[in-house]
């Protein structure tokens, strides 16, 4: 009996990304193969690794290898692994659709990028390299039988946006894919695929390093098989025997990414316990860097033994965008997940590891500050994370990090350089957070550290709000924010010199501020002076160690009950509703349209800030009342 051939569709996703590859957006078309190699080699190591696990999995390892044969006459290529190779099911969930998170959102950019470089550079965000093969093909088979099954399966596609698959009896063990070429067109960069000097080529260059043996025949009637790459691990070359290039393509191995790294990093421990680390720093952050079912951390060898990729445990969540490999050499083989966790070793060599990130990353900010920019604007706000829990390099994280500041409108500020300009006698390193540099620097909050010429900090990622109150500070001096607490721009000899005309102005304001805080207080905790509004009649502020509204907000969002936070209502003395306000009071304190101007008074404060009213239409109402008196 024929098996049954089912026709199925492509994933809609699946099926756009087919037809940008189809109509060739890359220049270099040769890469598809590394990523076919790239993906036997990953089969191999799965493989090598259940057969460590499962003692009773029916499957030869006894070669392992990968295989490239060419056709000439037929036009085919055909990449050949004894892998794992794969099931119907995973067959339809790996290759059937995009199985990554954002794929809609990928797509978008990938259309709106205005040429192929930075298309190329997006779709290695997303691992989808199989899909290559359609650059230099018509049509593409794929043979897989998973080890330990009985049964293969038969998958293929012209990248219509159908495929046909069926079970197969006679199937090996592992994945054959096969390639049906287009015409050999050099003007458009498609070359001879079936050329073994051709082959050769792209292999040495892009996967020489590649750990399993890549063997393809020769050339003529008494060609023989012989093995095309070095097979050595470059992590355990001397880094003089290496070239960058050779880097760059082990980096692309291990992150499936499309574009060079940022920058790479070796690493080799001596002694109690040994291993090596080549580690790398992307030049882009990956698309699902903030979703929360992303994968992080590197890949984990022991003895040059392939254990696991993603290994958590060697890297914290903070630098969940480090690629690269961790060769060990005293760990056992058999090691799993939780095993690791609790490894002594392991949490050595994630100490240091982390200290060489933060350091790589130290020298780059002296060393070559348009690198370091980059980093920074592709990492920092993950990078801050550690600021919270990595309680060990919190200052080195501190070191390495930058923030907008009204120094400079366009070019963020270290914390050592904020120190650096700080005034005379000052004390605190001022911020504020807020949603966007314009509210921030448009706020009430704002106006006396103008006025005095004080530099500030300005926060507007979502990370900030959290641990600028779990950090004190830096290089002994503490972190204040402006909107939060009392606020002393004075010098002794500025306090020296008004103290006695301050001390009249708070009598003189003494019942205004009284009442107000009666009349005002189911809204606020307490109605004072400012000394840092020098323009607006009021402002808002938080207690010294009360959350912040957008903190508050955030917090609320994720479903924590908190009880209702009070903020303190600040008014500035020498403004005209104010003083005028205060003489309004003093000569008609029964008048009720006086405790509706102290509400609008909040009001506006509240609104100055970005904040929202409990109550917009009745703001509305007793506004277009007072404005109507006007006229």
């Amino acid at each position: 009996m024929t098996a049954p051939i089912e026709t199925l569709e492509f994933q809609s996703e699946a099926r756009q990304l087919l037809q940008l590859m189809i109509h060739s957006i890359y220049s270099n078309k040769d890469t598809f193969l590394r990523e076919l190699v790239s993906n036997a080699s990953d089969a191999l190591d799965k493989l090598r690794l259940e057969s460590y696990r499962d003692k009773d999995l029916e499957a030869d390892t006894s070669d392992l290898h990968i295989a490239i044969e060419t056709d000439p006459e037929a036009r085919t290529l055909t990449v050949r692994d004894n892998g794992i190779g794969m099931t119907r099911e995973e067959v339809v969930a790996l290759i059937g659709t995009i199985a990554k998170s954002g794929t809609a959102d990928f797509l978008t950019k990938l259309k709106e990028a205005k040429d192929a470089a930075a298309s190329q550079d997006l779709i290695g965000q997303f691992g989808v390299g199989f899909y290559a093969s359609f650059m230099v093909a018509d049509k593409v088979t794929l043979v897989t039988r998973r080890a330990g099954t009985a049964e293969g399966v038969r998958w293929e596609s012209a990248g219509e946006g159908t495929y046909t698959i069926q079970p197969v009896e006679d199937a090996p063990q592992g994945t054959a894919v096969t390639l049906h070429l287009k015409p050999e067109d050099t003007e458009d960069h498609l070359y001879d695929y079936t050329s073994a000097a051709k082959i050769r080529e792209i292999v040495k260059k892009y996967s020489d390093f590649i750990t399993w043996p890549i063997r393809m025949t020769g050339e003529g009637e008494a060609a023989e098989v012989e093995t095309v790459n070095s097979m050595k691990a470059l992590w355990a070359r001397s880094s003089s025997e290496v070239t960058e290039d050779e880097y760059h393509e082990f980096y692309k191995h291990v992150s499936h990414d499309w574009q060079d790294p940022l920058e790479t990093i070796r690493l080799q421990a001596e002694g109690t316990f040994e291993y090596q680390a080549l580690l790398f720093l992307p030049s882009h952050a990956p698309m699902d860097l903030f979703l929360r079912e992303r994968k992080r951390g590197v890949q984990l060898y022991v003895k040059r033994v392939f254990i696991m990729d993603d290994c958590e445990s060697l890297v914290p969540e903070y630098l969940r965008f480090v690629k690269g490999v961790v060769d060990a050499q005293d760990l056992s083989l058999n090691v799993s997940r939780e095993i690791l966790q609790q490894d002594r070793q392991i949490q050595l060599i994630r100490r240091r590891l982390v200290k060489k990130v933060l350091s790589t990353v130290k020298t780059m900010m002296t060393a070559d500050a348009e690198k370091y920019a980059t980093f920074w604007r592709e990492f920092g706000r993950a990078v801050k994370e550690g600021l919270l829990d990595d309680f060990e390099n919190r200052e080195a994280i501190l070191e390495i990090s930058s923030f907008a500041s009204t120094h400079d409108a366009e070019k963020p500020t270290s914390l050592r350089e904020y120190v650096s300009r700080m005034k005379e006698g000052q004390e605190h390193i001022y911020f504020m957070t807020g949603e966007s540099r314009s509210a921030i620097e448009n706020s009430p909050h704002m106006e006396a550290f103008r006025a005095k010429g004080f530099e500030v900090l300005v926060l507007t990622d979502p990370i900030d709000e959290m641990w600028v109150d779990s950090v004190p500070g830096f290089d002994g001096k503490q972190f204040q924010s402006i909107a939060k607490g009392q606020v002393d721009l004075e010098s002794e000899e500025d306090k020296k010199a008004t103290e006695v005309a301050r001390e009249q102005q708070n009598k003189d304001f003494e019942s205004l501020l009284t009442w107000m805080g009666t009349a005002l207080g189911e809204t606020v905790k307490e109605v004072r002076l400012s000394s840092r509004l020098t323009t607006s009649p009021a402002c808002i502020v938080g207690d010294t160690h009360d959350l912040t509204p957008t903190l508050e907000k955030m917090y609320r969002a994720m479903g924590q009950e908190l009880p209702p936070i009070k903020r303190i209502l600040e008014l500035n003395p020498e403004h005209g509703l104010v003083t005028g306000l205060r003489e309004a009071h003093a000569s008609r304190p029964d008048d009720e349209g006086l405790a509706e101007t102290a509400e609008l008074l909040y009001g506006m404060a509240l609104l100055a800030e970005g904040g929202e009213l409990a109550d917009p239409s009745r703001f509305i109402k007793l506004l277009s009342g007072r404005l109507e008196k006007t006229l």
